[in-house]
């Protein structure tokens, strides 16, 4: 299953991750399930349960690809998560699949409800952007597509400059919506940098007033990033930076 979002992000959700919510959310259900009565014509009149998990899986440029699941332990009348279980899945998983990491998180439901949100910002933390898996476990049998829907953070990208200043666009979508997705990945690959370069920051600061130790191998690689900088001195740069700002004047 592929689809491709507003932000310019394509989702690749494998069949592996709909069968483990799936499996998870008829086991719940199983052992939740009240016995019949006889108030109610024999029927159960609880709602339906929700479980809840991580997403885990890799991200190539634009590119999500979601390759499985484990599921964790949400606590509704706290709106907590259990983070030493977290923490010890995340382990076990990054032991067995090294280049996968924790994209987000799923849940079931007919719709996303404000109370997600807890576990939303909870996992912020591991993932500055993770996206929300929703499976609507109810039988539709008019409806053709599978019932599952991807969410996005508002800052859902992931990108390196590089990869943003190498974009180019692909084929079908208008001219605006490309241009949208292109400028709309470059201010969330400028905002992860400097986000980044802001605790590199603060990291050498630390490091220069003995509160860490030093590390050379450290600051053999912040030497060797600085190097690099001279490159936007260039002439080539200058005529372009200053045609982009007549452009813009």
């Amino acid at each position: 299953m592929a689809s491709s979002s507003s932000s310019g992000l394509t989702f690749k959700l494998h069949p592996l991750v709909i069968l483990n919510i799936s499996d998870h959310y008829t086991r719940v259900k199983s052992q939740a399930q009240s016995p019949p009565s006889a108030v109610n014509g024999g029927e159960a009149t609880s709602p339906p349960p929700r479980v809840f998990g991580c997403v885990i899986g890799v991200q190539s440029g634009r590119t999500v690809e979601i390759f499985n699941s484990f599921e964790l332990l949400y606590y509704p009348s706290t709106n907590s998560l259990d983070r030493s279980f977290l923490e010890k899945k995340q382990e076990l998983y990054k032991k067995v699949f090294p280049n996968f990491y924790i994209l987000g998180w799923y849940s079931t439901g007919s719709d996303a409800e404000e109370s997600d949100m807890h576990i939303h910002k909870a996992l912020m933390d591991i993932n500055e952007s993770p996206i929300y898996v929703l499976l609507n476990p109810s039988i539709n049998h008019a409806q053709k597509d599978l019932p599952v829907t991807i969410y996005e953070s508002v800052e859902a990208e992931r990108i390196s400059v590089d990869h943003v200043a190498h974009l180019k666009p692909s084929d079908g979508g208008s001219a605006a919506t490309q241009l949208a997705a292109h400028l709309t990945g470059i201010h969330s690959a400028i905002k992860m940098l400097n986000s980044r370069i802001r605790v590199l920051h603060h990291y050498l600061l630390a490091m220069q007033k003995g509160d860490i130790p030093c590390e050379n191998s450290l600051l053999r690689q912040v030497s060797s990033l600085l190097r690099r900088l001279p490159t936007i001195e260039s002439e080539k740069f200058q005529d372009d930076f200053l045609t982009v700002s007549a452009f813009n004047s």
